[in-house]
C-alpha cells in the first residue's frame, strides 16, 4: 500500500514539475545573484519549504533572512523579497509584498496563480501549477489532501534553484558546509 502511495505522489510531482518554465526560473535565479539581500516569506507548509531554501541561501553566503526571524533587516532598493503563495491571495503575504513594493525592493512570487493581487505586483514570477485552496489546475486532480502537492513540489523547485546556483556560483558541498552552523 503505502509503494503505491509513493508512486502516485511521485507521478503527481513529475506532473506538476515538468510544466516549470525555465525562463521564469533563470529570471529568478538572477535576481536572487544579483540582490543585495533577501527576504523570504510563506505561510504555513509553504512557509516550511521556504525556511529550508532560506538556509540554503544562506549556506552558499547569500544574506537571506526568513520573515518572522529576529534578525530580518530593512528592505529597500536592490533587496529582494522571494515569496511564496499557491493562491497569490494570502492576506500577510500581501501586505509584505505590498509593503516591499512601497520600499522599491523587487518581489520573485512563485505561486499557481500570476493573475493573483502579489502576482500583479511581482517583479518575477515562478508558475507552479499545482492545486491551491483558490484555484483548482484544469485537467488535474491531487490524490493528495489540499495543499500538499504544492509544497512538496516547492521543496523540490527549490532545491534544484540551489543546485542551479551550486553550479553557476562554483561552490560545491564543502564549500557549503563551511557556512553551516557549528553551534549544534
Amino acid at each position: 500500500m503505502t509503494k503505491k502511495h509513493i508512486d502516485i505522489i511521485l507521478d503527481e510531482i513529475r506532473v506538476v514539475l515538468s510544466k516549470i518554465d525555465e525562463n521564469e526560473v533563470n529570471d529568478v535565479v538572477t535576481a536572487i545573484q544579483k540582490a543585495r539581500g533577501i527576504v523570504l516569506v510563506g505561510a504555513g507548509r509553504v512557509g516550511l519549504a521556504v525556511r529550508g531554501f532560506a538556509m540554503r541561501l544562506g549556506h552558499l553566503n547569500f544574506s537571506a533572512h526568513m520573515i518572522g526571524d529576529a534578525t530580518v533587516p530593512a528592505i529597500g532598493k536592490g533587496d529582494l523579497l522571494l515569496a511564496a503563495s499557491g493562491s497569490g491571495e494570502t492576506e500577510t503575504i500581501y501586505h509584505l509584498v505590498a509593503t516591499a513594493k512601497k520600499n522599491k525592493a523587487q518581489v520573485a512570487l512563485i505561486t499557481g496563480n500570476p493573475q493573483s493581487r502579489m502576482g500583479k505586483l511581482a517583479d518575477y514570477i515562478i508558475t507552479v501549477e499545482a492545486p491551491s485552496k483558490v484555484k483548482a489546475v484544469k485537467g488535474f486532480t491531487s490524490l493528495q489532501p489540499m495543499t500538499t502537492l504544492n509544497e512538496q513540489c516547492l521543496a523540490i523547485l527549490f532545491d534544484a534553484i540551489v543546485l542551479e546556483l551550486m553550479e553557476e556560483m562554483k561552490e560545491t558541498h564543502d564549500t557549503m558546509w563551511n557556512r553551516h552552523s557549528n553551534l549544534e
